[in-house]
């Protein structure tokens, strides 16, 4: 009879002692998760809000939905057929912010 209850006191004592370092190892694993998350979100952001440098003017622009609409705009005036701003190649591009500068938006 005493060793069942040594056997069952040692058991109660390696679960106690083990307890909080299982406890830590399963937060540690949310915290790697939330993070991956938080770092997919940022990733997410940063391609629907991509920013392009107009060296001509030294600044910054952010490409939403108005650029895209300014953007499609200037390649109709110019009886363009559309192509991504990314594929144009750089004289095309700074030709897109010289044009850009000169027609502002009309909100």
């Amino acid at each position: 009879m005493h060793r069942t209850y040594r056997y069952l006191g040692s058991l109660f004592v390696a679960g106690a002692l083990l307890a909080p370092a299982a406890v830590r190892a399963g937060s540690q694993e949310r915290r790697e998760e939330r993070k991956e998350e938080r770092k997919e979100e940022r990733k997410e952001e940063r391609e629907k809000h991509k920013r392009y440098y107009d060296r001509d003017r030294r600044d910054w622009h952010e490409w939403d939905e108005r650029e895209d609409r300014a953007y499609r705009r200037y390649l109709q005036e110019r009886r363009k057929e559309y192509r991504e701003y990314e594929r144009q190649n750089k004289k095309e591009q700074r030709e897109y912010w010289k044009w850009r500068h000169g027609h502002p938006d009309r909100d």
